[in-house]
């Protein structure tokens, strides 16, 4: 039991470093406008295990605690990510398709975050709030819809396996 709860912790903190090394490493694309957050891909993780909720939202903490846009990104950014990875991990208790459950889980981040976060930077830098969900929506969509799935796809079952915590 011990050594299972060590191995979850340790999955949990590399997930949250990956995320928020990833995210810090191209800074100028992961917190303004257009954000394209490469490290986002990692929130379909979600779907194989609710673990990684833990360690998305961490990473996504302590990324935006780094990040230029203050207190208003740790909160809603983060609350953003969390909604998001839970929402993924709902998707992928529901639907039992391997291919549409990464495509419908994918989607949520899109919503969630280009609302959260569009909103968010509408009342820090004034910009459009139409402009700044669509923004955000836009960069979600491109990096987990259209980059992340394709990878989980080629990735194949034996990833799948591996991402289950067992």
């Amino acid at each position: 039991m011990k050594n299972d709860l060590t191995k979850r912790l340790t999955r949990t903190a590399i997930i949250a470093a990956i995320y928020a090394v990833i995210t810090v490493a191209i800074a100028p694309l992961s917190y303004m406008g257009v954000q394209f957050r490469i490290s986002e891909i990692l929130v379909l993780l979600a779907v194989f295990d609710p673990l990684y909720i833990g360690g998305l939202t961490l990473g996504c903490l302590i990324a935006n605690l780094l990040g230029p846009n203050g207190p208003m990104d740790v909160l809603f950014g983060t609350l953003a990510t969390f909604i998001s990875v839970y929402a993924i991990y709902l998707t992928g208790k529901i639907i039992n398709n391997y291919k549409a459950k990464l495509f419908i889980a994918s989607i949520w981040p899109t919503i969630i975050n280009g609302l959260i976060v569009g909103w968010m930077l509408n009342k820090l830098y004034g910009l459009p709030l139409i402009l700044s969900m669509g923004q955000v929506a836009l960069g979600e969509l491109v990096v987990i819809t259209c980059i992340g799935v394709p990878l989980f796809l080629l990735a194949g079952s034996r990833f799948k396996n591996a991402m289950t915590f067992k």
